[in-house]
């Protein structure tokens, strides 16, 4: 059966980095040639594991988004990546595309909204199977919609039942409760002093974001008062959460095919085309 890999490039690559950075040594261009040639590793590693037919590697672009258009302070808190990984980076991409990897970046376009687009293309076309290489919280409403989730550094799978253990809502609902707590990584604003346990208890009341504003006007006390008084913010941090869907992916699922060969034919960490 046909199975696509989509990998959250930039989620591994910095998670990889952060993790090789000792205390007080600072960003070298030594460490980001260890955290690089680990990040690959992982690459080859997750491709081993999954045997994927065809693979999708989405790295974000440098630069303002569309979501940047809709609330200017969007990421406004979010530390930059170190420039000697930044630049080390189309060197990386170089490597990744020498094991037969397309690189997919756009401009404007998060790398979320172009694997969020492409799992549900590829899953609404029936083609087969499709994992998420990621621990990035967004992507997990994915599951939704019939992809698997896989954490590459725990090495797991996250179902439904994870993500309703963990948050506290069913994978179709984490764009609301996203919405509503809010994200300070991303500088998604939410509702004051809404956190994690008021949104999933709001929406297990409610089923929606919908019907909590709906019934916004009857709820009485200050969560009726805030929620009322910040409606037009809620509404735009809806609009930050959700995944777009219908972005010009450019490539072909031939360009992003791969050869599976027998997996008793292969050691762990071998790429192959």
């Amino acid at each position: 059966m046909a199975r696509l890999l989509a990998i959250d490039g930039l989620n591994i690559v910095r998670r990889v980095y952060q993790a090789s950075v000792e205390p007080d040594a600072g960003d070298t261009a030594q460490v980001a040639e260890i955290a690089l040639r680990h990040a690959l590793s992982s690459f080859k590693n997750l491709i081993h594991a999954h045997l994927p037919t065809h693979v999708l590697p989405a790295f974000d672009v440098a630069g303002t988004t569309w979501r940047h258009a809709l609330f200017a302070r969007y990421r406004e808190g979010r530390t930059a990546m170190p420039e000697v990984l930044r630049e080390r980076l189309p060197d990386f991409y170089r490597q990744l595309a020498a094991l037969g990897l397309h690189v997919v970046q756009i401009a404007e376009v998060e790398a979320d909204d172009v694997i969020a687009t492409a799992v549900l293309r590829w899953l609404g076309e029936g083609r087969g199977e499709a994992v998420v290489a990621s621990t990035d919280k967004d992507l997990h409403c994915l599951i939704e919609h019939g992809a698997l989730l896989w954490d590459p550094f725990k090495r797991e799978y996250h179902d439904a039942a994870w993500v309703e253990a963990k948050f506290g809502v069913a994978p179709a609902l984490l764009p609301d409760l996203l919405a509503l707590m809010g994200d300070a990584s991303d500088g998604i604003p939410g509702v004051a002093k809404v956190g994690l346990k008021t949104a999933a208890r709001l929406l297990r009341a409610y089923g929606s974001l919908d019907a909590v504003m709906a019934g916004a006007g009857i709820l009485p006390g200050t969560m009726g008062e805030r929620l009322r008084r910040e409606r037009d913010m809620l509404t735009l941090s809806r609009q930050l959460v959700q995944l777009k869907t219908d972005v010009r992916l450019g490539v072909t699922w031939n360009m992003l095919a791969r050869d599976v060969p027998d997996p008793t034919d292969i050691k762990e960490g071998q790429a192959w085309r």
